[in-house]
């Protein structure tokens, strides 16, 4: 009897609605002209979290070969002090 009183949702009809994301090409492979460079910092802060952590593929949509090149050069611009280690204000970090 419950069953039939309740007729809210029609996700039987329609099949469930699930996310099927969008297929992601690789930045660097469709734009020849971009390269990847400690120097530019400001397309590597898009590679990483709001922590300072490198975005993997899955989220990034880069191909393995240039994925590899942007994790090599965040980490050059980190140990020239263009890119912070962590992310975050310093007194956030300290408390």
């Amino acid at each position: 009897m419950a069953e039939d009183s309740y007729q809210g949702s029609d996700q039987g009809q329609r099949g469930s609605r699930r996310y099927t994301p969008r297929p992601r090409y690789c930045q660097f492979c469709s734009d020849t002209t971009l390269e990847i460079d400690y120097k530019n910092y400001p397309l590597l802060r898009k590679y990483t979290t709001e922590e300072g952590k490198i975005r993997p593929r899955r989220q990034t949509g880069t191909c393995a070969k240039h994925q590899r090149a942007v994790a090599r050069e965040i980490k050059r611009a980190r140990h020239i002090a263009l890119l912070p280690f962590a992310g975050g204000t310093w007194e956030e970090r300290t408390r």
